[in-house]
């Protein structure tokens, strides 16, 4: 099959994902009046503890196997590069651009951070059915599909939710920290040898908390630090951890769905009784399934309703930190993947299975994760601007994910 009869394979789900996508940005108008911001809000929570909950878990049931998790262990490497990678580029497009310090977390989030859940359940499905899809029979196709963007989606969140979140958590204390008033900043910057300390934790200096701000950061000669514990000393380690990781995102509904997932799937017992046509308690996973199918729907309704935000806002972005942030997804981050997972392909680290491996290079080549307005909303900082590098970047996803899954299917023949 040649590029362009690939490359309009490839254009088939992306216009599908156009076209439901525009329905929602639609729906989202005053004009329409459907899909405002607190239907949207509603429809995510539904979304997010149901939907995604049943489809993750039903697929992953079907398909993992004590031999295919053995199998898989190189795509939590591939997400992890992913990351690192691109917050090494957006480190070069923060130098570069010169972007203002409120904006730095968020164009590190937008680069290292890719939406590898939903874009991959709304496209594999997709290009699964079309006719000139080189990945085999549709029905196989679209269900280990379903689960290879299942499992990138949970090890997505997973990412985003420690590394990204902490990174904006962080670059937002600092710009909180320098807006302050001289006698806020003297408080906490007591020495230099505290400054990473201070980065490192969300501390509040209103004056409800000044000792709980004070005792970590001063030191005292009198204080006798043998005296202190190991148990002691362990717990407060582990509720600095607690604190710097938000452990209630991190085994998010998606999270939770892939353990029990792997659990039914990969023992036989609870296998052979969930899954199956001849299954005694087959109801249970068809009934997930069914309740499951809204969440591709759904979800790109709300990411057409949410790109309304950026279109109304006055909030301006610097062209050059867009160009940046496009030049990272779409150019940069997808070349680097294609030499990786090539070279993990030639030295037969990657399992031989084409579907898998396109997944494995589409994880490079996806728009920033949604849920970094999210995020940005949590810390009050960036949201705004947040939904106007989404106006730009996920509209030209349609082009670059498009040409991407071409030159990835051509290259896997």
């Amino acid at each position: 099959m040649g590029l362009l009869e690939l490359f309009i394979t490839a254009c088939m789900p992306v216009l599908k994902m156009l076209l439901v996508t525009g329905v929602g940005s639609f729906l989202a108008t005053d004009f329409a009046g459907i899909l405002g911001k607190e239907a949207r809000k509603h429809l995510n929570y539904v979304v997010f503890y149901v939907f995604n909950t049943c489809l993750v878990s039903v697929y992953l049931a079907k398909t993992i196997t004590m031999e295919s998790m053995a199998k898989l262990w190189f795509m939590p490497v591939n997400v992890f590069f992913t990351f690192i990678f691109g917050l090494i580029f957006g480190w070069i497009v923060i130098k570069v651009t010169g972007a203002p310090p409120k904006l730095r977390g968020l164009i590190l989030g937008c680069c290292s951070a890719g939406n590898l859940g939903t874009i991959l359940l709304i496209i594999i499905p997709a290009l699964c059915k079309e006719k000139g899809s080189p990945f085999g029979e549709p029905d196989a196709c679209e269900t280990y599909g379903l689960a290879y963007a299942s499992l990138s989606k949970a090890i997505g969140s997973v990412f985003l939710w420690t590394c990204t979140y902490n990174i904006i958590r962080a670059n937002s204390e600092v710009i909180k920290v320098d807006g302050d008033t001289p006698a806020s900043q003297t408080k906490v910057s007591v020495s230099d040898s505290t400054t990473d300390a201070v980065s490192g934790e969300n501390f509040s200096i209103s004056s409800d908390h000044v000792d709980e701000c004070a005792l970590p950061l001063i030191y005292s000669p009198t204080t006798d630090r043998t005296k202190v514990s190991f148990l002691e000393r362990a717990k407060t380690f582990l509720s600095s951890v607690s604190r710097s990781v938000d452990l209630k995102k991190l085994f998010a509904p998606s999270t939770i769905s892939v353990i029990i997932g792997f659990i039914i799937g990969g023992t036989p017992l609870l296998r052979n009784a969930v899954i199956g046509e001849s299954a005694p308690l087959r109801f249970l996973s068809e009934s997930a399934e069914l309740i499951g199918g809204g969440a591709v729907p759904s979800v790109t309704l709300i990411m057409g309703g949410n790109l309304i935000t950026g279109l109304r806002g006055d909030v301006s972005v610097p062209r050059s930190v867009i160009a940046g942030i496009v030049a990272v997804r779409y150019i940069l981050l997808p070349l680097l993947g294609t030499v990786l997972v090539k070279a993990a392909i030639r030295f037969a680290i990657i399992r031989p299975d084409p579907l898998y491996q396109f997944i494995l290079l589409l994880q490079y080549a996806v728009p920033p994760a949604m849920n970094l307005g999210t995020i940005t909303q949590l810390f009050g900082m960036g949201q705004s601007e947040c939904s106007v590098i989404f106006v730009w970047v996920y509209p030209l996803a349609s082009v670059a994910v498009a040409v991407w899954s071409a030159f990835f299917m051509w290259t896997l023949l």
